[in-house]
């Protein structure tokens, strides 16, 4: 039977401050931890049974989905005290595999259709098959550049500017066949994109590229995190159903406030006349006071923002204090429990 991976270990460096108390994977994302967005993806393709490698905090991952019956699935965890990278994480979980795995990033947010995936796989008769994706800058990604057929010619992790030849990028899902396993070695540090990919070309292994046309997107920075709310609120992602969400009733009249239709917020905040919030996304317990300005940002559960504030294209993380009449610049990430003065511009 097959199962899934997740690749869910990683600190989330470059996504600091927003994951320094919390593991990128469960990050919210329009209030809905960011892992189940994966898992009703999965849940999707018929899999039923999803593994989830762990390293950095782990308990804060395991305390929110536990076994997985409550969302309809079967949990089962793997943990590295030091992380060996994306091969040596499916390494690791050997004993878990038995047959064909479908290996996801925990960072990716995505439409594919995984199912269509792995029926493109099999068709092939492939080792591995990877999901490509077509993006604007491809520098920063793993380039991949497939031939007609769909097997892959060339993969080059991270390439310099002057080696980009096309716009299609590893997205980071991976459908892999067992035998995958022997490729990698027991110990040390292995990564699929730098190790084991490239050294897959050589060998003339079946080795395949699925061109994904859905939504795709990965959260790995904060803008890039504030890019995946907007491709939600946009319609162009659309919100899986969370069993565990339940919202209170709205705490402010409709009729005195200005809230666009595409926002989304938490019925557990309380809105005060003159507030107008456009293009955003609010968790539970946020107090906004009279007169405020919330536009194209994301705010995290438990945090006041004070009367006549003014914020645009922020990320602001739990229990913040916006001071009154303060202007936060577009482009401004602000960590758990920030606090900005009266009247300052940042």
């Amino acid at each position: 039977m097959i199962k899934a991976l997740i690749l869910a270990g990683g600190k989330g460096a470059h996504l600091r401050p927003l994951a320094l108390h919390i593991p990128k994977p469960v990050v919210p994302l329009a209030n809905i931890p960011f892992l189940f967005f994966q898992i009703d993806r999965i849940k999707r393709a018929g899999i039923t049974e999803i593994i989830l490698s762990l390293s950095y905090q782990p308990r804060k991952i395991m305390d929110i989905f536990g076994d997985g019956t409550k969302f309809g699935v079967i949990i089962r965890y793997t943990h590295e005290e030091l992380p060996r990278g994306t091969a040596g994480a499916f390494k690791a979980a050997e004993n878990l595999i038995e047959d064909t795995t479908l290996v996801l990033n925990g960072d990716v947010l995505t439409d594919t259709d995984l199912e269509d995936v792995i029926r493109y796989h099999r068709t092939r008769e492939a080792e591995v098959t990877i999901v490509a994706a077509r993006v604007m800058n491809p520098t920063g990604y793993g380039l991949v550049v497939p031939d007609e057929s769909g097997r892959v010619v060339r993969f080059t992790e991270k390439p310099a500017e002057d080696e980009v030849t096309g716009n299609t990028i590893n997205a980071g899902i991976y459908v892999l066949e067992r035998s995958m396993l022997g490729r990698i070695p027991a110990e040390g540090l292995q990564s699929f994109e730098r190790d084991i990919f490239p050294a897959m070309l050589h060998d003339g292994t079946r080795f395949y590229a699925y061109l994904t046309r859905g939504y795709w997107q990965d959260i790995g920075s904060p803008r890039k995190y504030l890019e995946a709310h907007f491709g939600i609120i946009s319609g162009r992602m659309k919100l899986p159903e969370y069993p565990q969400k339940s919202c209170p009733p709205n705490s402010w009249d409709k009729d005195q406030v200005s809230i666009d239709q595409v926002s989304i917020l938490d019925g557990g905040c309380v809105i005060k006349p003159g507030v107008v919030i456009e293009n955003s996304v609010l968790g539970e317990d946020c107090r906004v006071e009279e007169g405020a300005l919330i536009r194209d940002s994301v705010i995290w559960s438990g945090t006041r923002i004070r009367a006549q504030a003014r914020i645009e294209r922020s990320i602001l993380g739990r229990q913040c204090h916006i001071g009154e009449g303060a202007h936060l610049r577009p482009g401004t990430v602000l960590g758990d429990k920030s606090i900005v003065t009266d009247y300052s511009v940042i």
